[in-house]
């Protein structure tokens, strides 16, 4: 006799087979054979075996068993029907200590009630079977004893609630429901810290910090205590080593005593390894040295490598490299036969300030760190050819190309070092300070954030009247940044981009005044610029639906008129926020209020005038808006691809610490198979650069950029390929991913 739970699988069974085109015949009599205890995992399992690129829908057909184990879970727990008894959740998980206890503070009972009607269950439905568990193992509320508590949808309701806590009360509500019809149709995802911890008594929200180092020993032990704190809480870090005096320096006038930067680096790897991401990951943290650094070619680019002196290395941390403009040209003067001649010196920072005498306005000493090339003032080259000139000034010099091949030898190696195009970033910055003069020094984790930056330092140290010793701090710009992403596929089809967009921007401002730092200049920075990163995913997945070839000049077109309206909506969403909120503290002198910005980017039509009209008169609430982040997790909860990134394969498995599990690109039919069939490693990477300089013009910060190449590229190909990227006027490039390499453990933190 069929039993009830039986008879529950054979009824979802049948909808599966009208919602997808699926034959589970032989799947219900198998089920029909086995015990109650072992009917579940047996149709979880055999739908999962299913999945293939001829059947890809099988995946949501173990999603669905999947989803019944899960309510299961929770209705165990809770004593109720999955989907009923919301107010008791909240309750409950707040007297155990895992939500918040401003959730039934700020709503009341009445409230709640009203928002639990507003949960449709049915868009469970929408998950693939590696969106679904993603989603449960990594984020779903469980309790101390990690037992499941909530469900899909009342995970993107408490984010909603968490996130609109503060807004006031008489459209609190309705801005909940808004935010929640955004999350639960999957047309967005909040960054992994908000999407884990949102509504939670524990861990920030935020995703992306980067700190700049003082050329000092209390600078570097205050870099690595305030990596550490942050670290703990879940964040990626981005580290600027550039100021830090290289090997052989002076200190103190004794000469050749400085260690350089790699003992200090390994020092921080320590740390990353030690302090881990709350007891789930290691610390991610990637170090960023400057081109012209004298420490550059004696440890730098081999921090990760395996060959050498196995003391001088750090494999757990990431390297990037800040290359100016002035670089990349020296790469191209060449001989009568192409050879390239292009040589390029290398200082050490605290000699150049020694011996060149640069000052700022105030008296402080500038170094080439300090300066960058603007489109018709050459500052940086200027400096360093007069740092080239100077008869004193130790420095070492190489052949340009020889610098250039050890960092591709790196890259193809372990990935790494990611790239940083120091002069188009500052060019590009809509908050820079003078024209020239150097506000980035280098990118986060992801190579996607772009904000001023500067070192923090110790001004004084006493005894308080209580015997306290009290350690006065002057706040550098600590780089805060948070994140969230547009589904490119659902929410163009769905044409809900600008309505989208714009709940997204107040949700990611909303995280800007509930997050609390345990760094505090980073949370003096964060309020000072309220700067956010409204990014995307599933850029190859939007292609394919829409029939677009990736190799084509209708990806480029299409690249280019999609990122200018996500601009536009970013920009407008902001704008109409400070109309109601005000202007971030720092607006005033920026290019946002002078117009700059639009002529920038050549925005001149009547709407684009407009809404520069509506910036310089009301001012805009964020200094920064744009940002795309890699979007791993996320896009596989949403279903969509990662990033910007072309699919890995037709059919593959996907494998991480917990899993590993088939997987074919989303909506693969007959009709978008075309259009997936070249996978990463097979297409031309100049098609995907093009792409990316098309959307980089209308993103404020910049995007996490991946080279796909083959472990037997030429060098000759791969330098081709690095310097049409700076040509093309991309910001940064990411991970440069060879076929002979493993799986590149990333930072979970900026995959919003």
């Amino acid at each position: 006799m069929e039993s009830a739970l039986q008879s529950r699988i054979q009824l979802t069974m049948t909808e599966l087979e009208k919602s997808y085109d699926l034959d589970l015949s032989e799947l219900k009599q198998q089920v029909e054979l086995k015990h109650e205890d072992e009917a579940f995992d047996h149709a979880l399992h055999t739908s999962l075996n299913q999945v293939a690129m001829d059947q890809p829908d099988y995946t949501f057909a173990a999603a669905r068993f999947y989803l019944k184990k899960l309510y299961e879970q929770a209705e165990l727990q809770r004593g109720v029907k999955a989907y009923s008894g919301f107010h008791d959740l909240l309750h409950t998980l707040t007297e155990k200590g895992i939500y918040s206890k401003a959730l039934l503070e700020t709503y009341s009972k009445a409230e709640i009630d009203h928002l639990e009607a507003i949960i449709v269950p049915e868009r469970d439905h929408s998950f693939t079977f590696i969106g679904l568990f993603l989603l449960s193992d990594r984020y779903l509320a469980r309790d101390h004893e990690k037992q499941v508590w909530e469900l899909p949808q009342e995970r993107w309701l408490v984010i909603a609630m968490a996130l609109m806590q503060q807004e006031p009360a008489e459209k609190r509500i309705e801005l909940v429901k808004e935010a929640y019809w955004a999350l639960s149709n999957l047309y967005m995802t909040v960054a992994t810290p908000t999407l884990a911890n949102a509504g939670k008594s524990y861990g920030q929200l935020s995703s992306c910090f980067i700190d700049t180092v003082s050329d000092s020993l209390d600078g570097i032990y205050l870099n690595n205590w305030d990596t550490a704190r942050l670290s703990k809480d879940g964040g990626g870090i981005g580290v600027y080593f550039g100021k830090v005096r290289a090997l052989g320096s002076d200190i103190k006038g004794f000469k050749e005593t400085s260690s350089g930067v790699i003992p200090w680096i390994r020092l921080l790897n320590d740390t990353a390894v030690s302090v881990d991401q709350l007891g789930q990951r290691q610390g991610a943290v990637a170090v960023y040295l400057d081109i012209f650094h004298k420490d550059i070619m004696t440890g730098f680019l081999d921090l990760k490598t395996n060959n050498g002196d196995e003391r001088r290395k750090a494999h757990d941390i990431f390297t990037g490299v800040s290359i100016p403009d002035h670089f990349m040209r020296t790469l191209e003067e060449t001989d009568e036969t192409g050879r390239s001649i292009g040589e390029w010196s290398v200082f050490c920072p605290h000699q150049v300030k020694t011996f060149m005498g640069w000052k700022d306005e105030s008296g402080n000493a500038l170094g080439l760190e300090d300066f960058y090339d603007e489109t018709d003032h050459l500052a940086f080259t200027e400096k360093y050819k007069e740092a080239c000139g100077h008869p004193m000034l130790p420095r070492k010099t190489y052949r340009a190309m020889d610098i250039m091949k050890r960092i591709m030898i790196a890259q193809l190696e372990t990935g790494t070092p990611y790239m940083f195009y120091r002069d188009e970033v500052n060019r590009s910055n809509p908050n820079k300070k003078a024209l020239g003069r150097t506000s980035i020094y280098c990118s986060n984790l992801c190579t996607e954030i772009a904000q001023n930056m500067s070192a923090s330092e110790i001004t004084d140290e006493y005894v308080a009247e209580d015997g306290s010793i009290v350690i006065v701090r002057k706040p550098g710009e600590f780089v805060v940044c948070n994140l969230s992403s547009i589904n490119l596929a659902s929410a163009y089809k769905d044409d809900v981009i600008e309505r989208t967009a714009a709940i997204q921007m107040r949700m990611l401002d909303n995280v800007i005044d509930l997050n609390t730092l345990s760094v505090g200049q980073a949370q003096e920075t964060n309020k000072k610029y309220r700067a956010v990163g409204l990014g995307t995913f599933g850029w190859h997945h939007v292609l394919a639906v829409n029939h677009i070839h990736w190799e084509s000049e209708e990806a480029v077109a299409f690249a280019d008129e999609l990122y200018e309206r996500i601009s536009y909506a970013a920009i407008q969403a902001s704008a109409t926020l400070a109309e109601e909120k005000g202007a971030y503290p720092a607006f005033s002198g920026s290019e946002w209020e002078s117009g700059l910005f639009f002529e920038r980017r050549g925005y001149k039509s009547e709407r684009w005038n407009k809404l520069k009209q509506k910036t310089a008169k009301s001012g805009i609430r964020n200094g920064w808006l744009m940002a795309v982040a890699p979007n791993s997790s996320t896009a596989k909860i949403a279903g969509s691809t990662d990033g910007i990134d072309p699919i890995y394969a037709l059919e593959y498995a996907e494998e991480k610490k917990n899993f590993k599990l088939k997987v074919t690109p989303p909506d693969l039919t007959h009709h978008t198979y075309p259009y997936y069939n070249r996978a990463r490693h097979e297409l031309d990477q100049l098609w995907s650069i093009r792409q990316n300089a098309a959307r980089q013009r209308h993103v404020d910060q910049g995007i996490s950029f991946n080279l796909y190449v083959r472990h037997d590229i030429h060098a000759r190909d791969l330098l081709h390929l690095h310097m049409e990227a700076w040509r093309q006027g991309l910001k940064t490039t990411y991970y440069v991913r060879s076929t002979s390499q493993g799986e590149i453990e990333e930072c979970e933190s900026c995959h919003s």
